[in-house]
């Protein structure tokens, strides 16, 4: 898959987005030089598919507190989800899921999956009760049943898009 740099990114962070070592990175794109990366430039991260391959995406609606599951762009389904509560937003913009982890435990309930952004994901909750509101350190918290079925039917590399 290709990331697109954004302002203030470096490949350091990228990596780190993705879970991938900087070495595997740089070697996946033998001519970009690791010290000088841009706004808009393409990086390869490997082992990802490309998320246009895939018929499935995710909108997140922070706002209306919801989660769209949609294939080839029509709703397939909408859960209820928490986010983020003040000082710990759930972050705004365009990532992937890059791995998804059964019973991680915890406060994370029984499954959790990646975001391409550093110590964020979607995951279940120890705590029902907290759906539907603003508490959460940034993730996106879903009862277990549901996030347990979207694991089940988005592959890895969908596309999540999170806005207000």
């Amino acid at each position: 898959m290709i990331h697109t740099v954004k302002p203030g990114e470096t490949l350091t962070q990228i990596s780190r987005d993705y879970r991938k070592p900087l070495a595997q990175i740089i070697q996946a794109n033998p001519t970009i030089n690791p010290d000088l990366i841009y706004p808009g430039q393409g990086i390869n991260i490997p082992g990802l598919p490309n998320p246009a391959s895939i018929p499935y995406s995710i909108d997140i609606s922070l706002n209306n507190r919801t989660l769209r599951l949609l294939r080839n762009g029509v709703q397939q389904k909408q859960y209820p989800i928490a986010v983020g509560r003040i000082l710990h937003g759930t972050p705004i913009g365009n990532y992937v899921v890059i791995n998804k982890a059964p019973n991680p435990g915890g406060p994370y309930g029984t499954m959790w999956m990646s975001l391409s952004k550093q110590h964020y994901g979607i995951h279940g909750t120890n705590d029902p009760s907290s759906i539907g509101k603003a508490v959460s350190r940034g993730c996106v918290r879903m009862y277990n049943k549901d996030v347990e079925e979207l694991a089940r039917t988005i592959p890895i590399g969908t596309s999540v898009f999170i806005h207000p």
